[in-house]
C-alpha cells in the first residue's frame, strides 16, 4: 500500500492506495500517531483504495474519535466496494464520506 501525506497548516489530506488489510494498518496506524498533533481538519482520500479490510476500518475509528476531540475527518472519493463495506458495517453512518 502506497501512503502519502499532504499537510497545509492545521489541515492533513492522506491518500491510500493499495489494499488497507492486516499488513498495511499497522503503517497507516504508525503515521497517524505522529501526524495529529495540531491537525483540525483530516481528510482520507480513497480514490486509489482497492481494498478495506476490519483492520483499517479499526484505524479509521480510531483517527474519526480523535478528530471528534479536535476537529472533524471526512473520507472522500470512495469506489462502490469501498462504500458497500461502510454501508454494511454501519460505518456510512459514522464518517462524513464525500464524493
Amino acid at each position: 500500500m502506497n501512503i502519502t501525506e499532504k499537510s497545509n497548516g492545521s489541515e492533513l489530506c492522506i491518500s491510500l492506495e493499495g489494499r488497507l488489510d492486516t499488513t498495511t494498518a499497522p503503517e497507516l496506524e504508525k503515521i497517524l500517531s505522529g501526524s495529529l498533533d495540531g491537525v483540525t481538519d483530516l481528510t482520507f482520500d480513497m480514490g486509489k483504495l482497492d481494498y478495506l479490510s476490519s483492520a483499517g476500518l479499526r484505524i479509521l475509528l480510531g483517527a474519526q474519535k480523535q478528530m471528534n476531540k479536535q476537529g472533524s475527518m471526512k473520507v472522500t472519493n470512495v469506489n462502490e466496494t469501498i462504500m458497500e463495506i461502510f454501508e454494511v458495517t454501519g460505518f456510512a453512518d459514522i464518517l462524513t464520506i464525500e464524493s
